[in-house]
């Protein structure tokens, strides 16, 4: 193979065909070829624990863990750390090793679980085995499909793991189907099987992350989020990991420091549990992709739980830690393993030593809309539905992101007519979570149900309804589906609807790069898959005005 870059797993890929030179992430090409040959041998090792369960053989935790972290990794803007991905090459290849030594058959295993190459080899291996190894141009799309569900599926496991939940079934399918994704005797038939399984292990995956989450903080309440700051200094947390999240705040009682949430993490204000926390004082900014200038003007420092890094400025490069899959060279890392409290002592005295964050608005939104606050206005909300007042709702979960282009999210929830209500999960909300869009006989119209992984919660919120209403297909709701994506969890809950039987979602602003036409056709006879138009084309469509 050509050693040169091509991954095309996110929606901003160059020419929405796919990055050669340089990821719009602002990945270089070593750290994708490294990230490339980290999910080959992940899916090695992924295959030799498939052989050891057919042999009878229970996998431990960490290897499960393994694997769930490694596809984490690898998600994008997670980790720039070409370091630490090698070492996690290093690690997933001795284990490997480990695990080979156990089998009674080792016969007929593929390359990926055999290989076992020393450093000096990795840049040669990975050049082999990134996306364009597989040269069929379908079986290519399915199962980059596969493998991308998987890693967003691995995000919302991680979570739970980090919480002490493990789902042994599911960690067993993760691994099963990577190893699937190696197999050149499976069909496209058999491929968009898998995919579909992959969406039902979406749905399983994010149950056991809400049942951690909420086991943990409480159900989440409606509750109204400062956006303003306060006189102390700060630390500001990104990303999606509640664990973290909680042990900062406890490490910092007391310090006279206070912390904020940014992103993904502004969700975490709605449940009960954090609410103890006096110097838990709101949420500063927006979405991911503007963090270049909101960190800047935070002046603390930023903890990154989670994918969502993008390249830092050197004005607040040595302000900026990570910790768990994230990485960035010349940041600082936090270690942990689950169980554990991490220090974030550096943090902390960090933060006494800057100035308190500097304000970019002022304010409140309101959020804390997912299923169990939902289900308690059930009444409210059939009756609106029943009188009219509600004439369809509409889930615009997803993502945000830089393009032009998803300025059409914001026009569209602006257009919307004022008898819809929207239901939103991730950072897409950021488009319109602070517009002033009223309500509908008090039930606000924009109904946040919190991170990307909560759009579960939308998924409950229609089955619950379809179930009042006495229908017999999801379908029939007057539910419109018009998601944002940008990243792998997206693909996970897109797979994890499909799963369920919802059809003709809508996804935008553009198709994934690496649908091929064939496997478009698929999406599209199958399950009514569409891309949006123009917000005047979209109302026509949706409203019939």
């Amino acid at each position: 193979m050509e050693n040169k870059m091509f991954c095309f797993q996110c929606q901003e890929t160059a020419g929405c065909r796919g990055c050669t030179a340089r990821g719009v992430c602002g990945k270089t090409p070593d750290v994708a070829a490294m990230q490339d040959l980290l999910i080959y041998v992940t899916k090695g090792i992924s295959a030799v624990a498939v052989r050891l369960r057919e042999e009878g053989a229970e996998i431990p935790a960490e290897v499960n863990h393994l694997v769930t972290v490694n596809l984490f990794t690898t998600i994008t803007n997670a980790n720039f750390d070409l370091d630490s991905i090698q070492a996690r090459v290093t690690k997933t290849l001795r284990k490997k090793q480990e695990l080979l030594g156990q089998l009674k058959d080792a016969d007929g295993l593929p390359a990926a679980a055999r290989w076992n190459g020393g450093e000096g080899e990795y840049a040669a291996k990975a050049a082999a085995v990134g996306v364009l190894a597989t040269r069929d141009e379908d079986v290519r799309s399915l199962r980059e499909l596969i493998t991308y569900g998987l890693k967003g599926l691995a995000a919302y496991t991680k979570h739970a793991n980090a919480l002490l939940k493990d789902d042994p079934e599911t960690d067993a399918f993760i691994q099963k189907a990577l190893a699937a994704t190696l197999d050149d005797t499976l069909t496209v038939d058999d491929l968009v099987a898998l995919t579909l399984e992959t969406g039902k292990y979406g749905v399983k995956g994010m149950a056991l992350l809400d049942e951690a989450n909420t086991s943990a903080y409480g159900d989440p309440e409606i509750t109204k989020v400062e956006i303003g700051v306060r006189r102390n200094p700060g630390i500001l947390v990104s990303g999606h990991d509640l664990r973290d999240l909680e042990m900062l705040l406890e490490q910092t009682r007391g310090t006279g420091v206070d912390v904020y949430t940014h992103g993904e993490m502004l969700p975490a204000h709605y449940y009960p549990a954090f609410k103890k926390y006096p110097h838990f004082a709101g949420n500063y900014g927006n979405a991911w992709w503007k963090q270049k200038e909101e960190f800047e003007s935070f002046g603390g420092p930023i903890l990154m739980t989670t994918n969502c890094v993008v390249p830092p400025k050197d004005s607040y490069r040595d302000r900026l830690f990570t910790t768990g899959a994230t990485g960035y060279p010349g940041c600082r890392h936090i270690d942990g393993a689950y169980g554990e409290t991490k220090d974030f002592s550096e943090i902390i005295e960090l933060a006494k030593r800057c100035a308190p964050p500097k304000e970019i608005e002022t304010g409140e939104i309101v959020g804390g809309f997912a299923h169990a606050q939902v289900f308690a206005l059930a009444d409210q909300i059939v009756e609106a539905v029943k009188s009219g007042a509600i004439r369809k709702f509409v889930v615009m979960a997803g993502c945000d992101g830089r393009m032009r282009s998803r300025e059409y999210y914001r026009e569209f929830a602006e257009t919307l007519p004022k008898d819809a209500v929207i239901l939103t999960a991730g950072c897409a909300k950021y488009k319109y979570n602070k517009l002033d869009l009223g309500d509908i006989g008090g039930i606000p119209r924009v109904l946040d149900a919190g991170q990307c992984n909560d759009s579960y919660s939308l998924a409950l919120i229609a089955l619950k309804l379809q179930e009042i209403f006495g229908l017999d297909d999801v379908n029939d709701l007057p539910i419109v589906y018009n998601i944002a994506w940008y990243e792998q969890k997206a693909v996970i809950v897109l797979l994890a609807l499909l799963s369920l039987g919802v059809k003709n979602i809508h996804l935008g602003p553009t198709l994934p790069a690496f649908l091929s036409p064939n496997v478009t056709k698929v999406l599209v006879e199958n399950f009514g898959i569409a891309g949006i138009g123009t917000v005047e084309d979209d109302m026509k469509l949706f409203f019939g005005e």
